[in-house]
């Protein structure tokens, strides 16, 4: 029987916040750091409240989210596609994967302004940048998964008549879902760093939007509270991925877990 830790990761976040609230009350009289600079997370809250109160609040959460969805759901498309491409024509794989590598290691907080420049400050440069974030992390698990896909299956399936299109839909994409559900996941947190990038860098709105303008008044109860539904945001995301992984993925039981199964 599998064992349910759903409990003990709650009592575990529940731990932290009360740790949190702990030291920030000692930090009050022994001012290990500031005591303006380290809210607790009733301040947090307080704070968030004030921002609902104020009618701020959801529209930036919403803008934050809108464009994560956007340029995750975007990236990931490319990334299956390219992916599919690259694994099945190794010219073109090693044509595009050394490129790839070089542009890779480049941070996107490097790319942010070249692209403001290009596209301006509006929508399209967060999107893309969010894209970009996504899609070439995401691109190596893709190959990788579905250079797995055993050829057994494929050529079952051309037997059968299947055209190419079924065959990518119903034996590779399947078969790869494993490497492409675990790269989502990884991926999932270098998106929200692009997200707080682009809102950070000609913006008006969102989440990270907030973080740079608090510093810049040194509001840093408004900061922690920008970070912590980010944070918020991140762990609702990973948790519905987390639970299309397990229906999707229920067949498998790998690891220490299933061997001790």
């Amino acid at each position: 029987m599998k064992k349910n830790y759903s409990v003990l990761r709650t009592v575990s976040v529940i731990g932290f916040v009360i740790a949190w609230q702990i030291f920030a009350t000692i930090n009050q009289d022994m001012e290990f750091i500031k005591s303006t600079y380290m809210p607790s997370p009733y301040e947090v809250l307080l704070t968030a409240i004030d921002y609902m109160k104020r009618g701020e609040f959801i529209p930036s959460v919403t803008n934050s989210l809108v464009r994560v969805l956007k340029g995750f759901s975007i990236g990931c498309v490319i990334a299956i596609v390219l992916g599919y491409i690259m694994a099945k024509h190794p010219i073109i794989e090693n044509i595009i994967d050394p490129i790839f590598s070089v542009i890779g290691s480049i941070p996107a907080y490097a790319f942010m302004p070249l692209f403001i420049i290009w596209f301006g400050i509006g929508e399209k440069a967060k999107i893309i940048l969010i894209v970009y974030s996504t899609a070439l992390p995401l691109l190596s698990y893709i190959v990788q998964g579905i250079k797995s896909v055993d050829p057994i299956l494929i050529r079952s399936a051309m037997s059968l008549g299947a055209n190419e299109w079924q065959i990518f839909k119903f034996v590779i994409v399947k078969s790869a879902m494993p490497h492409i559900l675990t790269g989502m996941e990884v991926t999932l947190g270098l998106t929200f760093s692009a997200l707080i990038v682009a809102e950070m860098m000609g913006a008006d709105s969102g989440l990270g939007y907030i973080i740079v303008f608090s510093r810049n008044w040194f509001k840093v109860a408004d900061m922690f509270m920008a970070m912590t539904v980010i944070g918020i945001l991140y762990i609702i995301m990973k948790s519905i991925l987390g639970l299309i992984k397990k229906r999707v993925l229920k067949w498998q039981n790998t690891g220490f877990e299933g061997a001790v199964e």
